[in-house]
């Protein structure tokens, strides 16, 4: 008999995000909607008049800001009910509705940095001096001059505006073909009983201690996407060569440096990432050698990096996570401990429903005028307290940064997301080595670690270099299958695993497309070059550099108020350098060698 995941529509409210408070109902979202149209020409009222002076000026981005904050609540209401299921119809209509109504207020605001720009930074400058309202945009004003080489005309800025809704397409296509199109058959144990596939379980099964569990699930999940390899190859593809036309249209050399001169992020860091990452490499096979002696096993299997390496599996229920959590976070302060507290257990800040339709993997968002939200599928493992640990990490830096910042500088690049997510699970660990010595229970949140570890220090450094060769393909006009794509991940993913570990080439190859991470190009990197941050931010804390903790949170709080490599920096911890990669392969290797003692082996 097949377990049963249940509809969205029988999942207790108390499992969902508080969406009530962001729109009370529906209909209130699709009356606010109906306004956007409305509030676009008193923009455009505006187009050729910003030169007129400081007041002007700022009267314009008073009004921006307020029509941008008003479509982007409307863009998450919309998109975190998709997310959490995507068999509401209405709710994909509703994320499309927004994406369009994107498209046309982009085009509609075109002239505002072709004008900014003709006024000129030292007027800019000045007016900031003069008009008080202007100077909450200063950072912006700086940024927008360094890319000012990249700034097309009033016409040419239209039409990428007007572009922005088709051309941000290919993610919606991908997620509705993986969430809601895709069945994927059972799983089926060794003792004849299956088993529900799907995005939400499949963390769950590939932690399964019957072995035949992960096996099928693994097949059940790679299979479904190798059937479907050539139209997820051609959406993939066609967002890298949205990227790649991009680039030339704003003349940057490649698609990787636009992306990270999007943050101010120099080149190197991404390079000295995989040049250290390629240097460790033998740490990670180490740890397939450990792992397969731990599980007693002749081979070892990509489905067996989640298997559980001791039969005293912690049950963590959702309350005592979080209690673990504050208490870990605790250098942080009483302030910051019961912020979190309060989203968790009485905001509702965390959809944890396990539900059909419901998109794999976890996320925080929300918007200057919301509840930092997550969307996750808690389902009582060390492993879900960990993932809520870490998305966390991401609502608080949130929380924090709309606390201190205005509007225009509230937000943070992809570069600093990754650093508050993984610092909180770092913290959280270090609290847990010292509370529970208990053996199983050591081996337990090691093996946690060590998951994520895989995921952001061993699966993302093979997929930036993934990315990284498929753009540079499609920017020397090569052509690409979805077997040149299986092929290219494969090689990589095989160089990672060494001669320890066994698999089959088109099922490790597919894993590419598992992942819509790549949608976001150049996305990936910023996970190991953020958990390298993290840890190096908690050792600090941890060994009790003076101010530390303060230090942290000032970087928490700064929002985009800093370039993020400045911001990171001030807080203590160079990312130009290679030494904190560095550092965090030493907590790995130093994890690997206390999972050997512990197990014996």
């Amino acid at each position: 008999m097949t377990s049963q995941i249940p509809t969205r529509d029988a999942v207790d409210t108390a499992l969902k995000w508080n969406r009530e408070s962001v729109f009370a109902t529906r209909a209130d979202w699709h009356a606010a909607a109906d306004e956007v149209p409305k509030m676009l020409p008193e923009l455009a009222a505006y187009a050729g008049r910003l030169n007129e002076g400081a007041a002007t000026l700022a009267d314009y981005l008073t009004k921006l800001d307020h029509v941008e904050r008003h479509i982007m609540k409307l863009y998450f209401y919309a998109m975190m009910e998709a997310e959490c299921n995507a068999e509401d119809k209405e709710a994909t209509a509703m994320v499309g509705k927004v994406q369009s109504l994107f498209g046309h207020y982009g085009a509609t605001v075109a002239f505002t940095n072709p004008e900014l720009i003709a006024i000129g930074k030292d007027t800019l400058e000045q007016w900031i001096q003069d008009e008080p309202r202007l100077q909450d945009y200063a950072m912006h004003f700086d940024d927008l001059f360094r890319k000012q080489a990249h700034v097309r005309s009033t016409e040419v800025e239209q039409v990428l505006g007007l572009a922005m809704d088709p051309m941000s397409s290919t993610q919606g296509v991908f997620g509705m073909l993986t969430n809601a199109d895709m069945q994927f058959p059972a799983a089926v144990g060794a003792d004849g009983a299956e088993h529900v596939v799907a995005q939400g379980t499949l963390d769950t099964l590939y932690g399964n201690a019957d072995r035949e569990v992960r096996r099928s699930a693994y097949d059940s999940y790679t299979g479904e996407y190798l059937a479907h390899k050539n139209t997820l190859a051609a959406i993939y593809l066609q967002s890298v060569k949205q990227d790649v036309f991009m680039s030339r249209v704003r003349g940057y050399p490649s698609s990787l440096e636009m992306s990270l001169f999007e943050n101010n992020i120099p080149v190197d860091v991404f390079h000295n990432l995989i040049d250290t990452y390629k240097q460790n490499i033998p740490t990670w096979h180490r740890y397939w050698e450990v792992r397969r002696k731990i599980l007693g096993v002749e081979k070892i299997y990509p489905y067996d990096i989640w298997a559980p390496l001791t039969d005293d599996q912690p049950h963590v229920p959702f309350e005592q996570a979080v209690e673990w959590i504050s208490q870990g976070l605790k250098p942080l302060g009483e302030d910051y401990v019961n912020a979190l507290r309060q989203g968790c257990l009485q905001d509702r800040w965390v959809d944890r429903a396990v539900n059909k339709g419901k998109r794999q993997g976890a996320f925080s968002f929300g918007t200057y005028d919301t509840m930092p939200f997550i969307m996750m599928s808690y389902d009582d493992t060390l492993g879900a307290m960990s993932t809520l640990a870490h998305e966390l990490g991401h609502s608080m830096h949130s929380y924090l940064s709309r606390q201190n910042q205005a509007y225009r500088n509230a937000d943070y690049t992809l570069f600093a997301a990754e650093i508050a997510s993984n610092f909180n699970q770092a913290m959280t660990r270090a609290y847990l080595r010292e509370a529970n010595p208990d053996t199983a229970f050591q081996i337990a949140l090691i093996e946690e670690a060590m998951d994520n570890f895989h995921r952001y220090f061993f699966i993302m450094p093979t997929l930036a270099r993934f990315e990284l060769e498929v753009h540079q393909r499609v920017e020397r006009g090569e052509g690409l299958t979805a077997d040149d794509l299986v092929n290219l991940c494969a090689d990589l993913f095989a160089e990672g695993y060494g001669d320890t570990m066994s698999y089959d080439r088109e099922r490790v190859g597919i894993t590419w497309a598992t992942f819509g991470h790549l949608y976001s190009a150049y996305y990936v990197y910023a996970y190991a070059t953020g958990i390298s941050a993290a840890h190096e931010f908690a050792r600090r804390i941890l060994s009790g550099v003076p101010n530390a903790a303060q230090d942290y949170l000032g970087f928490l709080k700064a929002g985009s108020s800093k370039y993020p490599i400045d911001a990171i920096r001030e807080a203590g911890v160079d990312m130009t350098k290679p030494d904190a990669v560095n550092t965090t392969f030493g907590v790995l290797a130093d994890m690997v060698e206390r999972l050997e003692k512990l197990a014996g082996v």
